[in-house]
């Protein structure tokens, strides 16, 4: 039981904070970078468990505070607190409605926090995982959930206690988890059917940002996608030979979902438009063979390919190239005949093993095939006009910038344009 200070009328919850508050004042400008090693490491746990008990306390108030923000007028103890103490109203709602839970629904966890046997992250980490159980889980099975977990805590920070409460059923009621766990991933599939978007917001500089929530399952499967085609492009090669760093992931996943998408099959894609979903590029002769060029792509007003671009997803993607003479009569209608066919790309794969550019290594898995005479030039569609390339080097071939040549063996050199 609590003595009343002799010196102090206050409730002794009060008294002790009035002390503590004058203690720290009393040390505010003693110089802590003289302390030895071992009082610093001391210090920062005895600091560390005194402040975790003084928020275990706070979270107790703000729960037991409603009165303060009914006498105040103020929409509960958060805000009121908030405004007091010039602190940030978002964190104090947090806190209250930990603090609530605490005191209303989850006692054991509240109990180990005022005496030191957890943190409030991981307070705050447990009383989430029990919120999260469903209803039909038996209140006993409920209540060995939270004994574990406060358990747990001894040894587990936050973020293994957040997986492990994500499972704590398999760990105490193993009989009831398959089912419970049924029933909320069905939950989860469908909020995320019900939420998922995607957005495509054209910029008008020549990027469109794509946003979008997507199914977790999905997005796993793109993520592996993308790091399918990143894995073997850790690193690339110069026009010297010399390797460097591809760049950072995100643009490398970037680069993955362009290459991603130029790879899809289109005879395995819906129908569109009454033909199986096809990019026409409109673009006249004389501008196909330009170095400065560009093209357009039908269905689009505004979007806009260079010629140099459109070469090269010719080499792979159901680009019909509907090449315009001067008078915008069509000379010629491509089709996509004009790709390698699948049986080529194989007999190319065994031919070339990896990339034939100069210094590169990546498998011929992860390359494309490319014309070394352009189609627009006279170049043919078969074994001895392919190479293959990887996507940075094929890049490279239709960049007008660079020139490439090649070696007696087959190899592939680039060089800057003077």
């Amino acid at each position: 039981m609590a003595v009343m200070p002799e010196s102090c009328g206050d409730h002794p919850v009060l008294a002790c904070a009035e002390r503590v508050t004058d203690e720290l004042a009393a040390i505010a400008t003693v110089p802590v970078e003289l302390m030895s090693t071992s009082d610093k490491a001391a210090a920062l746990l005895a600091v560390t468990e005194m402040t975790e008990r003084a928020q275990a306390l706070r979270l107790r108030l703000l729960a037991a505070a409603d009165d303060v923000a009914l006498e105040a007028g103020a929409r509960d103890a958060g805000a009121w607190l908030a405004h007091h103490a010039r602190d940030d109203r978002r964190d104090l709602q947090r806190e209250l409605r930990l603090g609530s839970a605490l005191a209303e629904r989850w006692q054991r966890v509240g109990t180990a926090l005022g005496s030191g046997g957890l943190n409030t992250a991981q307070a705050d980490v447990i009383v989430r995982a029990l919120d999260a159980l469903p209803d039909a889980v038996p209140g006993e099975v409920v209540a060995r959930a939270e004994e574990q977990l406060v358990a747990y805590a001894a040894e587990f920070g936050p973020r293994e206690l957040r997986v492990l409460g994500r499972r704590i059923l398999d760990v105490v009621a193993p009989e009831v988890a398959e089912a419970a766990e049924a029933k909320a991933v069905e939950a989860e599939e469908r909020r995320a059917a019900e939420t998922m978007s995607l957005t495509l917001t054209p910029y008008g500089d020549g990027t469109t940002r794509l946003h979008g929530l997507l199914p977790d399952a999905t997005a796993h499967r793109l993520a592996t996608y993308l790091d399918a085609f990143t894995s073997p492009r850790r690193t690339t090669v110069t026009a010297q030979g010399d390797e460097a760093e591809a760049g950072p992931l995100h643009r490398r996943r970037a680069q993955a979902f362009c290459a991603l998408l130029e790879h899809l099959d289109p005879q395995e894609l819906p129908a569109h438009g009454g033909d199986a979903t096809t990019v026409i590029v409109t673009v006249t002769l004389d501008q196909l063979r330009s170095e400065l060029a560009t093209a357009g792509l039908i269905s689009s007003d505004d979007l806009r390919l260079t010629a140099a671009e459109a070469r090269r997803l010719a080499c792979t993607a159901n680009i019909v190239p509907t090449v315009l003479g001067s008078r915008s009569e069509v000379l010629d209608l491509g089709r996509s005949s004009r790709l390698f066919t699948p049986a080529q790309r194989k007999a190319l794969r065994l031919r070339d093993r990896h990339c034939r550019a100069d210094g590169c290594t990546i498998p011929a898995t992860w390359c494309e095939a490319h014309h070394r005479q352009p189609w627009a030039t006279g170049g043919r569609t078969d074994l001895d006009d392919g190479v293959l390339l990887c996507s940075f080097h094929h890049h490279r071939a239709h960049d007008p910038t660079y020139e490439m040549g090649g070696g007696a063996d087959g190899r592939v050199a680039f060089h800057r344009r003077c």
